[in-house]
């Protein structure tokens, strides 16, 4: 129990209720505190804290001296405010003993959030909601928790065009917890609000047409409005009233303003927008004068500028041909300038004089010091090594600073798949205009670059298992250390490629290896390949089952060795590469149809040349711009210009036998001399294979990429004695994917048809027997939903055709079948690419005869990008 007070504790007490009542935002004087000694302190109002720990934070101890009325109460009221955590605070003066003074300080808690229920908002969006707004549990409730809340989700609708979002949050007592409460936020979003017209005033110049379209992001109603949503938002409205200013800008009316901006609510779900415009006159460039400039002549200047004496004003073209902030690479004359090592240079147009409605221009130029490369540093890289980066890298330390160098050296990084493309940042630093040096840091995001396929299906009469492994960044040194196991040695930019698939009647083998820079020295990738496949022969047992014969088959094993090399002609994109192929083909009583022959070798001895060059852009999963295309030229030797066998007698024989098979059994001796001269034909393949693929990638806008295609591919052959090889042949169809390949077929693919099914078929047996010329055409629009280096995801329409011809003679290239779909594809690093395809083939594929369209197919994607 309190005592009563003396006089003098009475006007201490009073003074220190004026001091806690309106100590902030007031001044007041402390020159007549009396000095006491604290002889204890008693903490009331506690409900969840411990008294200990209050006392702790104020700072007061028993027996430490205080002055009253004095600034220390004043500062530890305004220290426990700051926490947020009472809702009130009091000291009060107990008792006071001779020098002694015995203080309470009196608190009440704010309340607990102990649970939140929203109403209003999908239970996907919830957890974003919460963690956005931090209502958690053990949050402590205050006005402007409440406040910030209810503003947040009001403005976070509104931006999204629910302009009549309406939020309201109540609390109530938890009786299950101490000094707790629930909280209850109900969001009514309402319609989106539309705009129902824009009306525009004052234009006489420039139509409400092209007004409207210049307006991006604001958008009249209509019902074939798809892309453009006609939501009304009101940061986007304010942002689209800056380019109706730089439409007028862009048509030479430089002094176009707008009056006023208003927007009518014509009901709950429609607004008007009305826009009064000043137009002003018509302008024209006249005179533009280089000053400054020394590096560079007025004439080239002028080229880059592409600006001429009499064209309409556009200040927006001024803008862009001086620094074009749009492009990472533009053609404008700053990056003339920063491309030849003058980063520090400032170029300011300027308007001199005004004479009638021409405006004449001075571009002032301040060259600055030429900029050297100090250092240049990489970050981020935990597992691939730095070598791997710096060897990709067109900047160097001592280089003359070139902004295009920065620019390609991104791209560079981004091709290597071993980095997040979306994350690769070049920062500037240091920047020394009196030196003229500059430090670049590149900031990396490593990628997973391994990848694993497991797959498990039915087929063919069986069980058929793949499992592959694809370390894209793998260290071949450090094979046989085993702390670089992580799980595998990575880092030095090499690639190994494991391969097994097997069934009860077949088995494939491969092993691929590469590495980017042969030596080290210099962008030479070497390759190496190793396959083997077999085939065994299965034929149904009493049961009706498909039983393999193992002693039965048909197997080819191939090796191949090629190198490749960057260079710099016709650019430093291009790439040409050599290779050289062995595969052997073995029948072990088996004929596959393919030759006359079941038992016996075939041999196949090839050189491929190619010529590729690769300058997209954007990273490898979703590329935004550039190209790539291909050209590659495989040869074998021509054997049968060096010998003397009678192959034109080979071959009537062959065709002869072959006649008389279709109307009778051949006798044993017969088909032993149809197999022995077959065997002997084709001992020793020859053959030349052309192909060609190109792609375009373009971006339309925003995000929306469109990709061209464009393929083509020859068979041939050097003496028509022998004919075309059964083996390397083209098979057009389906999702280009083939579960394993027994003659080095090609599989193209050809969405909207089912595999294979566009491949020309052999009249007489009705077996598709493989194209000897092909063409495709494809469009495909894409549009990323995510590209996050945990997963990429984007769709895609597309538009394609193509065909495959059994000769020469027979290909025309405007002969294709059609299709159109939709489809999906998602990256994930470990996983490679997973993709769906629903594609409706318009034509009458080559296989099953049927009349008409070929109709919908669903295709499945696994590590292939088409």
């Amino acid at each position: 129990m309190k005592r009563f007070m003396s006089f003098e504790s009475l006007i201490t007490t009073i003074l220190l209720f004026f001091i806690t009542t309106f100590s902030f935002g007031q001044e007041v004087s402390y020159e007549n505190g009396k000095k006491y000694i604290i002889g204890g302190i008693e903490v009331t109002g506690l409900k969840s804290y411990n008294e200990q720990t209050v006392k702790t934070y104020t700072g007061l101890r028993k027996g430490q001296p205080i002055t009253l009325p004095g600034e220390e109460i004043s500062a530890i009221i305004k220290k426990l405010w700051g926490l947020e955590l009472f809702s009130d605070i009091n000291f009060y003066i107990t008792k006071v003993e001779g020098d002694n003074v015995f203080l309470e300080l009196n608190i009440k808690e704010r309340p607990s959030l102990s649970d939140v229920t929203v109403y209003g908002v999908k239970k996907g969006k919830l957890a974003t909601i919460l963690k956005d707004t931090d209502l958690k549990k053990g949050k402590k409730i205050t006005e402007s928790l409440i406040s910030n809340t209810k503003n947040y989700l009001q403005n976070k609708y509104k931006k999204q065009g629910y302009l009549n979002a309406k939020v309201t949050i109540a609390t109530a007592v938890d009786t299950s917890e101490t000094n707790s409460r629930k909280m209850v936020v109900n969001v009514k979003k309402g319609e989106k609000v539309k705009v129902n017209d824009i009306v525009f005033e004052g234009n006489e110049q420039l139509s409400d047409k092209k007004l409207s379209k210049a307006l991006k992001n604001t958008k009249k109603r209509k019902f074939y409005r798809i892309f453009k949503r006609s939501k009304y938002i009101k940061n986007d409205f304010k942002e689209d009233l800056t380019s109706l200013v730089d439409a007028y800008a862009e048509n030479g009316y430089r002094d176009a303003r707008i009056i006023s901006d208003t927007v009518y609510k014509v009901d709950e779900k429609d607004v008007t927008v009305k826009i009064k415009v000043e137009e002003g006159n018509k302008y024209y460039f006249g005179d533009i004068d280089f000053v400054g400039n020394t590096v560079y002549s007025d004439r080239t200047l002028n080229r880059v500028l592409g600006i001429k004496k009499g064209a309409t004003y556009n200040g927006v073209l001024l803008k862009k041909r001086i620094a074009d902030d749009s492009k990472p690479d533009p053609e404008d004359v700053t990056s003339l300038y920063q491309n030849n090592g003058y980063l520090f240079s400032n170029i300011n147009p300027v308007e001199v004089s005004a004479v009638n409605d021409t405006i004449n221009f001075e571009i002032r130029i301040i060259e600055g010091k030429e900029t050297f490369l100090d250092h240049v540093t990489v970050v981020g890289n935990d597992k691939t090594n730095d070598h791997v980066i710096f060897r990709e890298l067109r900047t160097k330390p001592g280089q003359k600073y070139n902004k295009s160098d920065i620019i390609r050296s991104i791209r560079e990084l981004g091709q290597l798949g071993f980095f997040d493309a979306e994350q690769i940042k070049p920062d500037i630093q240091n920047p020394d205009p009196n030196a003229g040096t500059v430090d670049v840091a590149y900031s990396l995001v490593e990628s997973g670059s391994s990848q694993i396929e497991l797959q498990g299906g039915y087929g063919g009469g069986g069980f058929i298992g793949t499992l592959g492994l694809s370390f894209n960044n793998f260290s071949l040194k450090n094979i046989f250390n085993g702390e670089a196991y992580k799980p595998v040695p990575m880092g030095d930019g090499q690639s190994m490629a494991l391969r097994l698939q097997a069934s009860r009647s077949f088995r494939v083998y491969s092993l691929n290896f590469s590495e980017p820079w042969l030596g080290g020295k210099k962008p030479v990738r070497f390759n190496m390949s190793l396959s083997r496949t077999q085939q065994f022969l299965t034929q149904r047992d009493s049961r009706g089952r498909f039983v393999p014969d193992k002693s039965r088959q048909f197997a080819i094993t191939g090796v191949s060795l090629g190198l490749a090399k960057r260079v710099q002609w016709p650019d430093d994109f291009f790439t040409i590469s050599h290779s050289i192929g062995y595969q052997l083909y073995n029948f072990k009583d088996y004929n596959i149809g393919l030759f006359n022959f079941g038992n016996g070798k075939s041999n196949a001895l090839s050189y491929t040349l190619g010529i590729s060059r690769n300058a997209t852009s954007g990273g490898q999963i979703f590329p935004r711009g550039g190209s790539n295309f291909q050209i590659t030229a495989k040869f074998t030797p021509p054997y049968s210009l060096f010998s003397n066998k009678d192959f034109k007698g080979l071959r009537d024989r062959s065709e002869e036998l072959t006649d008389l098979q279709r109307t009778r059994t051949l006798t044993t001796a017969e088909t032993s001399e149809l197999e022995s001269v077959e065997e002997e034909r084709f001992k020793w393949l020859e053959f030349y294979k052309v192909k060609f693929k190109g792609d375009w990638y373009s971006t339309l806008v925003g995000k929306l990429v469109l990709r061209t295609n464009a393929e083509f591919g020859f068979l041939g052959n050097y003496n028509s004695d022998i004919g075309d090889v059964a083996f390397e042949r083209f098979y057009v169809g389906g999702d280009g994917q083939g579960n394993f390949t027994l003659d080095g077929r090609e599989t193209i693919a050809l969405r909207g048809y089912e595999n294979q099914s566009l491949t020309p078929v052999d009249p007489l047996t009705g077996r598709s027997e493989g194209g000897i010329i092909y063409n495709k055409f494809s469009m495909e629009l894409r549009y990323p939903l995510t590209l996050k280096p945990s997963a990429s995801i984007y769709g895609l329409a597309f538009l394609e055709g193509g065909n495959a011809f059994r000769s020469f003679q027979e290909f025309d290239p405007f002969k294709i079948k059609k299709s159109a779909g939709v489809g999906v594809r998602i990256f994930m690093p470990a996983f490679g690419l997973l993709g769906i395809d629903f594609g409706y083939g318009f034509d009458q594929d080559n296989i099953s005869n049927t009349p008409g369209a070929n109709g919908w197919e669903t295709h499945f994607i696994i590590g292939q990008q088409f």
